[in-house]
């Protein structure tokens, strides 16, 4: 007896293209494994036989394999419309089965794993009748009404673990076989397939350019369907803006390595090309399994911590596997794409990078966004402004929204007063509160015109543009959640204290001052510094924390920040996916202590957070990340209808000493930016 083989079972109605597509993979996995192939249609007894047939393939074929012994089982001879000759099939490290009902409800509980094979109906029938001829096409209709009965009782698709929409272009294997990597009951055998995976190399040019970066953004990934801009939009003014402000990564899921994943409550869907695959369990564990190791380095001289890697956000509502409750959101819990080839704008020594895997279009890429560089530099780039009399110079399409709160003043005031009574029972020292402001626009509102509408009123040094799909994140970030260098340096930069700037010179150096020595804003921030200094202890080197910057004051466009910087060394050999998830979410939008008051932040909230508190970057594959928190962060949503749905959290830090109505007034303030720029006001009452 052979040790029980990895038993994929490649199911989907007939003429979908799953025997080229498990004869193709076949081929693929045979270069570093032992496979066996088996065909379902061997084994139907005619062609009124697929419940039958289905049956004896468990019975005959699965139940063995599945125990590593050799199968024996009766072939169907369809010239004789009979049984025919006893085959055997030998078990092999990796089996695929292949056919209608080879993922069948009976047949799981001996499968690795199921794929289901889609294909549009012409194309199945075409394909069917190309394949099997005159013999096939007096049968077509009788064997449909079999299969559709079959799946009325057994919905294979909605359970398969991975779906691939095959449309006979050739794509179909590779996607699969890189969907199948993530399946922890596949993942282990395919490891040769990882270690090539992980053996790619980096290709990079340098250019000396300074293009306008929303031009070529548009020009090389205006089409795409998943695409991340990650900003620097703000203009360095200071060593601390400057570190922050230098590099802008764009970037897209195109090219042969190119993936999206969504994840929401604790499944995790990863889509590669037209193939998906679904997995259940814990955001951080899976991000653990796709990140962290040093698999790319930089190229020579180049200074940016991204070598290519994952993009995009993690949703506030994770925090469920980080100590808090468990609430479920609208949006997705975390939405990143992959990318294998980006474009990395660095603003300080005004030049371009180019960085592709080393695949076969690689070459074809590098040219075309060398030419787009090219074209999109030069007068016509758009200058962004960072004073406090910054305009919007983009002209939106649509009407100015009509927000609405989801608290009133009077309820926001409220609620001010019972997070106090939680402070004064010494439940908590500190709560972050938030709320939110929505809105529906009946025709949609572009959201790359919302966007640069709120990157040149309130430019920012984690600003970013976030598309997947239907949803779309535009965000002007001051503030660093996390960054993590290939060599394991980490930094927090929280900002707690806000005022508005003032268009006058002397009334603005009043407020600037004001924040500076207001005790109650140095107290907020001080609790944040201490509660992340907890958070990066966790898996710091012993006494490496260290606080190089505290409360200081930043300037940006349309508000004076108190920001501070916390310091530390990531022990060697920790799982840094681990690290990220013991600082998540930033102790900024939850208070101090961090678990408890997130508690309290339900209750009073009532509602999910979404994007909103979040963070927003990217893991990079030499083991770099850098994050925001997902503040003054506008969410925008398709609505079925034609519609955009639009949504803007805003919050501030309550403590003993808070005035409910300068709290208000404060959330009024940080919404200020968003809101002017879409030509919208904060809603009254």
């Amino acid at each position: 007896m052979s040790p029980a083989p990895v038993i994929i079972a490649i199911d989907g109605r007939s003429g979908a293209g799953k025997t080229t597509l498990a004869i193709e993979l076949a081929a693929r996995l045979r270069e570093h494994h032992k496979v066996s192939l088996f065909h379902l249609e061997d084994i139907y007894p005619g062609w009124n036989g697929l419940a039958a047939g289905i049956e004896r393939y468990v019975s005959t074929v699965l139940a063995p394999l599945h125990r590593g012994d050799p199968a024996e089982w009766v072939s169907w001879d369809w010239n004789a419309h009979d049984d025919g000759a006893t085959r055997t099939t030998q078990p092999a490290e990796i089996v695929l089965v292949e056919g209608v009902g080879a993922a069948a409800e009976a047949a799981r509980p001996f499968l690795a794993a199921a794929v289901w094979a889609d294909s549009p109906e012409h194309d199945r029938r075409s394909r069917a009748l190309a394949r099997d001829g005159e013999s096939y096409e007096p049968f077509w209709d009788e064997w449909a009404a079999q299969e559709l009965a079959w799946l009325a009782g057994d919905d294979v698709p909605a359970r398969a673990d991975v779906r691939v929409l095959n449309l006979a272009d050739g794509a179909a294997p590779a996607e699969v076989l890189q969907a199948l990597q993530y399946l922890p009951a596949v993942a282990p055998a395919l490891l040769p397939e990882l270690g090539t995976r992980r053996g790619l190399q980096l290709r990079a040019e340098r250019l000396d350019a300074a293009p306008d970066p929303a031009r070529l953004f548009e020009a090389l990934f205006g089409r795409s369907a998943n695409a991340v801009w990650l900003d620097s939009s703000l203009a360095p003014e200071s060593s601390a803006a400057a570190e922050r402000s230098r590099f802008s990564i764009l970037a897209d899921d195109g090219g042969p390595f190119g993936q999206s994943v969504r994840h929401s409550s604790g499944t995790t869907r990863v889509s590669v090309g037209n193939a998906s695959v679904r997995t259940e369990g814990p955001f951080f564990r899976w991000l653990d399994g796709v990140w962290g190791r040093a698999d790319l380095r930089a190229p020579a001289g180049y200074p940016c911590e991204f070598t290519l890697g994952w993009l995009g956000y993690l949703g506030y509502e994770l925090k469920r596997e980080t100590g808090g409750s468990d609430v479920t959101a609208e949006s997705p819990d975390a939405c990143l794409l992959f990318a294998g080839r980006a474009v990395v704008l660095d603003h300080v020594d005004g030049t371009v990078w180019l960085l592709a895997l080393d695949t076969a279009d690689a070459g074809g890429w590098l040219q075309a966004a060398r030419t787009a560089t090219e074209t999109c530099s030069g007068p016509a780039a758009v200058p962004v402004s960072t004073g406090a009399g910054g305009s919007a110079a983009v002209e939106l399409s649509a009407p100015a929204p009509d927000f609405a709160a989801r608290d009133s003043e009077v309820s926001y005031k409220s609620k001010i007063t019972e997070a106090q009574h939680e402070i004064t029972e010494g439940n908590t020292y500190e709560v972050c509160l938030t709320t939110a402001l929505a809105a529906e626009l009946p025709a949609a509102l572009d959201p790359r015109q919302a966007y640069l509408a709120l990157r040149r009123r309130n430019p920012a040094p984690f600003a970013s543009y976030l598309r997947f799909g239907d949803l779309t994140v535009a965000s002007t970030s001051p503030e660093r959640f996390l960054r993590i260098t290939a060599e394991g340096g980490m930094r927090a930069e929280p900002i707690k204290g806000t005022r508005p700037r003032d268009a006058d010179d002397a009334r603005d150096a009043l407020l600037r001052h004001e924040l500076e020595s207001s005790p109650k804003d140095r107290a907020e921030n001080i609790m944040i510094v201490d509660l992340l200094r907890n958070d990066l202890s966790h898996f710091a080197v012993p006494g490496s924390v260290s606080v190089s910057r505290l409360c200081a004051i930043e300037s940006y466009a349309t508000v004076h920040q108190m920001v501070s910087t916390i310091d530390a060394r990531l022990r060697p050999g920790m799982p840094r996916a681990e690290a990220v998830a013991a600082c998540f979410p930033a102790g900024s939008m939850t208070g101090a202590p961090k678990v408890s008051t997130m508690g309290i932040l339900d209750r009073l909230e009532g509602a999910p957070r979404g994007v909103y508190s979040g963070a927003i970057g990217y893991f990079s594959l030499n083991g770099a990340t850098d994050l925001a928190v997902a503040i003054r962060t506008l969410v925008l949503t398709e609505l079925p209808g034609g519609g955009t749905a639009l949504s803007l959290g805003v919050g501030g830090a309550i403590t003993a000493d808070s005035s409910p109505e300068e709290e208000y007034e404060e959330i009024r303030t940080k919404a200020f930016g968003v809101l002017s720029a879409l030509g919208a006001e904060f809603p009254p009452g």
